[in-house]
């Protein structure tokens, strides 16, 4: 077996060995060890691979496999502009806390430097967003000891992906070089070198997982509110609940359902939320103004629940952070505090609901109210960035059992269906994803998927107000609507309005379509039988946003 062969073997073998089952592989020429190597493991049952040819949307479709199958997931390029095209994926999971595996091929050490095709300085590309960086020189031969020492470098690839090295999980990047051949030899590889084994191949390090945190105790004391950011987790709404504290859950925070206070951002502004005394803040709160306004407040202490060493305090306010919490002694629930929030959430739920179903048009509101109430159990939510995740955070109820998802790492449009897509397949759950019509049309390659390709029971509902409707709720849109002579120039550079044929870019795709007209056709189709990828297009009117928004905030108030 040649060096580069032999190399790419001992790493896919470690790889699986070592917990990770899904796999990207975009094609090139510098990574064709690998490639041969995957197909080879694939073939054995040993992971499952996915080929895309765009490497941006590859990236995006890891991390999606990562979080959706709670274990690390790898994507693999060649060389050259091909691993820049995954640095904004590499973002999202820096942020987001997503264990994913960036295997980038390279050129031999000597050709750096020398103008060489489809060569650049690719050690330490994402410089500060992987947890850890790694590298392998291109073998040019056999030597004693090398296989253990390839197998130890996948060890700490994937620990340090996982967070077993400073509780902090998130993208790494191993950079392999390759000489020639990069082919295997006549008659290689043959069959995948053995079964996996509960054994440890010689050079893989075991790392076991850390320790949990001891809790921190926590007085009981003044009028407290748990907010549950993205990515939370059961532990926000177990101490909700025991102590009697209202619970804030942002939509992807993994504990949002029919108990927590669905409208809490609007009732932040009302005398409720002047009462507030004491937050205690797990995962990363980034979705809404008034939480942010809540979290810079002077007169609110902050307590910040996070193992993580980059933990969220946008404000600058916490008083302590501390890796896990416990209330000292055996608290008796605070029904009054409780009861106000609940009550006064049921009374905000009706108001909004009147607004909209007074509504004659279709609104995001209405789609993410049907999406959310048409979820089952078992399945997964996604959804994009800007609107449609506001629109879930105002009317949603997510049903117990059912996952709600987004990337809210860095809160970008770029990647949402390739994640989608990833969280999928990964999970196994039939899914549905809400965005709007830029985010789609950003994302839209992630749709060609080649005849061979593993293809999930995902319905796309895009939301299509013809632009960056997110800018007509914000201060741009008030300045636009005011007549400012300065901002006249909204509707290019904030609007960005577009007349795409998202009928024709579908089939182009090969992906079912549906233009739906009114509510009831909406909600048919919503609760309709899921197979394969399905996209339901839904028009609503840009130019109401705005006015939408302040009738939601007056009946509120």
């Amino acid at each position: 077996m040649n060096p580069s062969t032999a190399l790419a073997t001992v790493l896919v073998d470690s790889l699986a060995r070592l917990g990770v089952r899904h796999v990207v592989l975009c094609p090139g020429s510098r990574s064709a060890p690998l490639a041969y190597a995957l197909a080879e493991a694939a073939d054995a049952g040993v992971l499952d691979l996915h080929v895309r040819i765009d490497e941006r949307t590859a990236a995006f479709l890891a991390l999606g496999l990562a979080r959706g199958g709670g274990v690390p997931a790898a994507v693999v390029t060649t060389s050259g502009t091909a691993v820049a095209n995954l640095h904004p994926a590499v973002l999202e999971a820096a942020h987001a806390g997503v264990p994913l595996l960036v295997l980038s091929a390279d050129r031999p050490h000597e050709l750096r430097g020398t103008g060489a095709s489809q060569t650049t300085d690719q050690v330490k590309l994402f410089g500060s967003a992987v947890r850890w960086f790694g590298e392998i020189p291109a073998p040019t031969g056999h030597r004693a000891g090398q296989v253990a020492g390839w197998r130890n470098v996948a060890s700490r690839a994937v620990a340090a992906a996982r967070g077993r090295l400073g509780h902090t999980p998130g993208p790494v990047q191993l950079n392999i070089g390759f000489a020639e051949p990069l082919t295997p030899d006549e008659g290689e590889p043959g069959p995948w070198p053995e079964p996996l084994t509960d054994e440890p191949a010689p050079g893989l390090t075991v790392i076991p997982e850390p320790a949990p945190p001891v809790p921190f105790p926590l007085e009981l004391g003044p009028r407290t509110v748990v907010l549950a950011g993205d990515g939370a987790g059961p532990e926000a709404a177990d101490l909700a609940r025991r102590v009697g504290w209202p619970l804030l859950a942002e939509p992807s925070s993994g504990v949002r359902d029919s108990t927590t206070a669905a409208p809490y951002r609007l009732l932040l502004g009302t005398r409720l939320g002047e009462k507030i005394e004491r937050v205690v803040v797990f995962g990363r709160p980034t979705l809404s103004r008034p939480v942010t306004r809540l979290l810079s407040s002077s007169a609110v202490e902050i307590i910040v629940v996070s193992p993580r060493p980059d933990w969220s305090d946008a404000g600058r306010r916490a008083r302590i952070v501390v890796p896990a919490v416990t209330v000292a002694g055996h608290p008796a629930q605070d029904e009054t505090w409780l009861g106000e929030w609940l009550s006064a959430a049921q009374e905000a739920e009706k108001a909004i609901g009147a607004v909209i179903d007074d509504e004659e048009r279709l609104t995001g509101q209405l789609v993410a109210r049907q999406i959310a109430g048409a979820t089952g159990p078992d399945e997964l939510l996604f959804s994009g960035s800007s609107n449609p995740i506001r629109d879930l955070d105002l009317v949603a109820r997510i049903p117990h059992g059912a996952q709600l998802m987004a990337n809210r790492g860095l809160a970008g449009i770029d990647g949402t269906i390739s994640t989608a897509i990833g969280a999928a397949l990964a999970s196994g759950r039939t899914t549905r994803l809400l965005l709007g019509d830029l985010t789609f049309l950003h994302d839209a390659n992630a749709l060609l998927l080649g005849p061979g390709e593993p293809r999930p029971d995902l319905q796309i509902v895009v939301v299509d107000d013809h632009g960056g409707g997110i800018f007509a709720t914000l201060e741009h849109g008030a300045r636009a609507e005011r007549g400012d002579a300065q901002n006249r120039h909204y509707e290019r550079v904030f609007g960005t309005p577009q007349q795409v044929d998202l009928e024709a870019l579908a089939r182009g795709y090969a992906v079912a379509y549906t233009r739906v007209a009114d509510a009831t056709e909406l909600e048919a189709r919503l609760t309709s039988s899921i197979i394969g990828i399905s996209l339901l297009h839904v028009e609503i009117d840009r130019t109401r946003h705005r006015e939408l928004t302040d009738r939601l905030r007056r009946a509120i108030g």
